[in-house]
Parts: structure tokens; C-alpha cells; sequence
């Protein structure tokens, strides 16, 4: 994720985390249809193809993720208005301080947004 925002900034990045129990096993790296520096929309396309192969791989939709390359890794309203998907953590990987980016996870929920602990793995 910090890769891709990285490479993608100014522009915001985005993608989807796969898994099983609670554990990420894909990243898949979505285009920002938009190509704007804050907001983004994944390609439709892309999204289906994503969900096709997280079924045929037996994976669950655990995250979207999404940079904020200028802003703190907190939801927008815009972010927290667009937050649709049931039962997803939203990743916001923040670049505001380049020498030290953040990552945060939310759950958003009617509105109501709650930080969730995010454990990040080396492998």
C-alpha cells in the first residue's frame, strides 16, 4: 500500500485487501478513476474482476484502502459518506509527513467512524 501511494502521489491510490480470518493475503492495486489528489473512485471493471477472483480464491473483501497524499490518515466526510461496503475496514495511508507516512484502519458504519488496531507484518 505505502508503495503504491508512494508511486501514485499527488494522486490519491487505492485498492482492495483480501483474506481469511482477519489476515491479508492480496493486495489488489485499483486505478484511481478519477486521478484526483482528493478523492478517489475504482475502475467498476476492475472491481468486478477483483471480486471474481476473491471468490474462485476462497477470500473475503477485509479492506479498501486509500492515500491521503496531502491529509492525515482520517476519513473525509467524503470518505465517510461514500463508506458503503458492510463489514470492511477502511485503510487510509497518510504521505502529510513523507519521512514518516502513517496507516490507520476504520470501521464506518451509518456515519460513525471507529479506529481499529492495524498490525502490519513484514514479510
Amino acid at each position: 500500500m505505502l508503495k503504491q501511494a508512494e508511486a501514485e502521489a499527488p494522486i490519491e491510490a487505492c485498492g482492495i485487501l483480501a483474506g481469511s480470518d482477519s489476515k491479508v493475503e492480496k493486495l489488489y492495486k485499483m486505478t484511481n478513476a478519477d486521478k484526483s489528489s482528493d478523492h478517489f473512485m475504482m475502475e467498476p471493471a476492475e472491481q468486478f474482476k477483483v471480486v471474481k477472483d476473491m471468490r474462485s480464491a476462497g477470500l473475503k473483501m477485509l479492506a479498501i484502502y486509500h492515500s491521503h497524499p496531502a491529509t492525515p490518515a482520517r476519513p473525509s466526510q467524503e470518505d465517510i459518506r461514500l463508506s458503503l461496503t458492510p463489514d470492511v475496514t477502511y485503510m487510509i495511508v497518510s504521505l502529510r509527513d513523507s519521512s514518516c507516512p502513517a496507516v490507520k484502519g476504520f470501521l464506518i458504519e451509518n456515519g460513525n467512524v471507529t479506529e481499529v488496531p492495524v498490525k502490519i507484518i513484514d514479510q
